[in-house]
């Protein structure tokens, strides 16, 4: 990130380097920290968030049908994206588990 000031930048590579001694690597030091418990780690956790946000959007009582229909239908892309990517994660971890299961049983 460029700075017209060295202080500026000086003080942000002090920080940054601070967060990823930490063990941070998800953070910047412009961005805001977010707690371990509620990042994302998995594609059922998205699938989890997506399912509250549409309910939240679909209650939404100021909102009208329009933006309704926009927001719940990105949100469903989304979620179709995160199942897709769940399958191929799982499908992924059942072919390394065979492979591995190969290699021990020709040792």
């Amino acid at each position: 990130m460029p700075f017209s000031s060295p202080d500026r930048a000086r003080d942000y590579q002090r920080e940054y380097r601070r967060t990823r001694r930490a063990g941070d690597t998800c953070t910047t030091p412009r961005t805001s920290a977010i707690p371990i418990t509620f990042r994302l780690q998995t594609a059922q956790d998205v699938i989890d968030l997506l399912e509250e946000q549409v309910t939240a959007v679909r209650a939404d009582a100021e909102a009208g049908t329009l933006e309704k229909a926009r927001a719940v239908g990105f949100l469903a892309g989304v979620a179709l994206r995160a199942i897709e990517a769940g399958n191929v994660a799982a499908r992924l971890e059942a072919l390394e588990a065979a492979l591995k299961h190969r290699a021990e049983s020709t040792s």
